[in-house]
């Protein structure tokens, strides 16, 4: 029971198997000078104290104290089940020894004194079983490793966050750390941070950490550590080409995660065959009176809020907002006041749809965070928005502006050798759940630069659960819950 927490590096496991290695050999000299067999037990807990530094997996005082406390008494009631199982099962008359006799060599796995046959004959190994998960059971409550943190950041820490954020925010993705379904992690002396999620025992980073750039690599030093103390893996998502070097000297691997499309809007116009389309949209729109206005979140009305925040559901159609690392998980004026909206009112003056970039500090640029429209609206309602809101983010002084990502892009254009060729055809497929080739169709529409984004991971086979993470953190997946059950 003590070998897969050893695999896991459990710090409490490790005492364990020193503890029962040393009084296997102590017993094998007491029996008969049997200096063979404790000699390999000797060498087997010699070999765990010479490796003790490998097992850096610690637990928490105070949890592991209750679970000492509580494991007994789970054992117990246990053990008393089984054998309360194995009496009314004996026959009748049967003696308390031989029932106790019985119960433990069925939670032994062999044969007892009592022969159960016809509708009892399995109570011999449905009492192995129960012993089994019994065991099971006490193990986990043992050796389960410190916890990461589950109360979100309030107050104190959100202001350093958002003051490191304004300082060195200069990423696309920066602004969406302030989501206040992350958690963070700040270096020692406080100069940069990163926020994280912790899905599937994957703690998951939401994009670059942010910060002053010497302060970085020691950051990420911390988060190993901080990994590996609780056994975590660690995986950062949507990760940028300028930082990935850092990653990797850590020993995380990169995949090619997709593109961010980044439009320069000093060089956007409407004009030119090539993006007719998009100009006949908007002519379209405005000729049905349509208009798009740019505004701070601050400055919006509450009517206008809660207007804007019905469009917002009836689009969703119910479901929950998704998004981890490119998108905000609400949209408050007193958290987010300084980010920007542009608004589409129909000809009556009503929202029928939206979009809302946040700022990147440090250059002129902004990421879009959402796209909002009714769903009765006409068709190109979002290209008119998008283009009328790239003119107005130009004349506000924005030069740069972030727009959709497109996961897996080169694999479906550019592939390069049969594998990507696959899984380009495969993402096709899988389009019509996903939508991943329609928002790359729909951002080449602006003919941005392509920015490509990476999935950092530790090891191969610990990617499966790295993309459940993933998919679980950005809502693609629905995660499991027993109040869904």
């Amino acid at each position: 029971m003590t070998a897969p927490y050893l695999w896991r590096r459990r710090q409490g496991a490790l005492k364990l198997a020193l503890v029962l290695l040393v009084g296997l050999g102590a017993l094998d000299l007491l029996k008969g000078l049997d200096l063979e067999e404790a000699a390999a037990s000797f060498s087997a807990a010699g070999l765990l104290w010479l490796g003790r530094g490998s097992f850096c997996v610690r637990h928490d005082p105070v949890t592991l104290r209750s679970a000492l406390r509580r494991a007994p008494l789970i054992a117990g009631g246990g053990l008393l089940l089984c054998g309360l199982a194995v009496w009314i099962a004996a026959p009748w008359g049967t003696s308390l020894w031989a029932v106790a006799r019985q119960t433990c060599d069925s939670l032994l796995w062999r044969g007892g004194p009592i022969a159960f046959r016809d509708e009892l004959g399995g109570v011999d190994e449905a009492v192995g079983a129960a012993g089994l998960l019994l065991l099971l059971w006490c193990a986990y409550l043992v050796f389960r490793p410190l916890a990461a943190p589950r109360a979100f950041p309030t107050g104190e820490l959100r202001d350093d966050a958002r003051e490191l954020v304004r300082r060195h925010g200069a990423d696309t993705l920066a602004y969406f750390k302030l989501r206040r379904d992350q958690h963070y992690l700040f270096s020692t002396d406080r100069r940069a941070f990163l926020g994280y999620r912790v899905e599937a025992r994957v703690l998951l980073v939401s994009g670059d950490p942010v910060g002053a750039d010497e302060a970085l690599p020691g950051l990420l030093r911390e988060l190993s550590v901080f990994a590996e103390t609780r056994g975590l893996r660690i995986a950062a998502l949507s990760a940028g080409e300028r930082l990935r070097p850092l990653w990797e000297q850590l020993g995380l691997r990169s995949l090619y995660l997709g593109d961010e499309a980044v439009v320069d809007t000093g060089s956007f116009s409407l004009a030119g065959r090539p993006i007719r389309k998009v100009r006949q949209s908007v002519t379209r729109l405005e000729k049905q009176g349509y208009r798009a206005t740019l505004r701070e979140l601050a400055e919006l009305t509450e009517p206008e809020l809660t207007e804007r925040e019905a469009v917002s559901q009836r689009w969703r159609g119910g479901a929950s907002e998704r998004g981890f690392t490119m998108s905000l998980d609400a949209l408050r004026r007193d958290d987010h006041g300084d980010s920007l909206v542009v608004l589409g009112k129909d000809a009556e003056g009503r929202i029928r749809g939206f979009l809302h970039f946040v700022p990147s500090y440090g250059r002129a640029a902004v990421s879009l965070s959402l796209m909002r429209r009714e769903p009765d609206t006409p068709n190109g309602l979002m290209e008119f928005l998008v283009a009328r809101g790239l003119e107005q983010l130009r004349e506000r002084g924005v030069e740069e502006a972030s727009l959709n990502f497109a996961a897996f892009a080169r694999f479906i254009h550019e592939p390069r050798g049969r594998l990507e060729r696959l899984v380009g055809w495969g993402l096709l497929v899988a389009d019509a759940f996903f939508q991943v080739e329609r928002l790359h169709r729909f951002n080449a529409k602006f003919f941005p630069r392509w920015e490509p984004r990476y999935l950092l991971y530790e090891r191969v086979l610990a990617l499966p659960r790295v993309g459940l993470a993933a998919l679980w953190a950005e809502g693609q997946l629905p995660k499991p819950s027993l109040s869904r059950r």
